[in-house]
């Protein structure tokens, strides 16, 4: 029989753990972590809005492509999606509207692109690899993946537990639940540490304005909620736990 105080922190816990899954993945979905803000170019016969454009929307995918693009076009950076401002297609052949509207452009970043390696000098495959900028890519999108798994885990593991009537599980669920906060946490701070590095690398105009987005925000939020799940988890586990060691004794005695 469990106690209505541990099942209310365990209804409590796995309402969290489920809000916290659904911001993580909604961030992990979404392009909306970094953007910028630059003076609108929306003239399609400028030259060189028009190369960069081709350079972002192009088959070879380079860093130095599509990073200049996102400074100078009012870009937007996910964990799996990069995004420019482009004229909207108008439905008529004869008249180019002189002030189109701006809508977003869209390119995701596949596997592979994931695992390319950075370099010192963004696009100069000669400055040599920047190991570090490297590697906090790779784990900005690998660490909400583990994030997430590590929940779908523990959920498997809360079910298990509910089917044989125990809280014992309850406290691997909680550690488990930890681990995935952790992860979360470690996410936004390899993505702002990598954004910073890269901003120093390719030197961002100063006309450009930058800020965080909301996606970024999602991510930051779902750590703690997923903490504070594994908190009510372990407490749930370990004061059930005592207190039926207590029980135990005070029969034998």
């Amino acid at each position: 029989m469990v106690d209505n105080r541990y099942a209310t922190a365990l209804v409590i816990g796995s309402v969290l753990s489920l809000l916290a899954s659904v911001y993580l993945s909604v961030a992990v979905g979404t392009q909306y972590w970094y953007q910028y803000h630059s003076p609108a170019a929306v003239d399609g016969s400028n030259a060189t809005v028009l190369q960069l454009r081709a350079d972002f929307f192009g088959e070879e995918v380079d860093e130095k492509a599509y990073s200049d693009p996102l400074f100078q076009l009012n870009g937007t950076l996910g964990l799996w999606w990069r995004c420019i401002l482009v004229p909207a297609q108008s439905n008529s052949h004869w008249y180019k509207d002189p002030e189109p509207q701006m809508v977003p452009g869209c390119v995701s970043f596949t596997l592979p692109q994931q695992f390319e390696a950075k370099y010192m000098d963004p696009g100069n495959h000669n400055s040599g690899e920047d190991v570090i900028r490297t590697y906090l890519w790779r784990c900005q999108f690998l660490l909400p993946l583990v994030s997430l798994g590590l929940v779908f885990l523990s959920g498997l593991i809360g079910v298990c537990a509910c089917l044989c009537r125990s809280l014992t599980p309850t406290s691997v669920v909680g550690v488990l639940h930890l681990m995935a906060g952790l992860c979360s946490l470690a996410t936004v701070c390899c993505f702002l540490v990598g954004i910073d590095l890269l901003h120093h690398a390719a030197r961002v105009p100063e006309r450009v304005a930058h800020s965080l987005g909301w996606s970024l925000y999602l991510a930051l939020i779902s750590s703690p909620l997923q903490m504070m799940a594994a908190a009510l988890f372990l407490w749930a586990a370990c004061s059930h736990r005592k207190n039926y060691t207590r029980m135990t004794a005070y029969r034998v005695a």
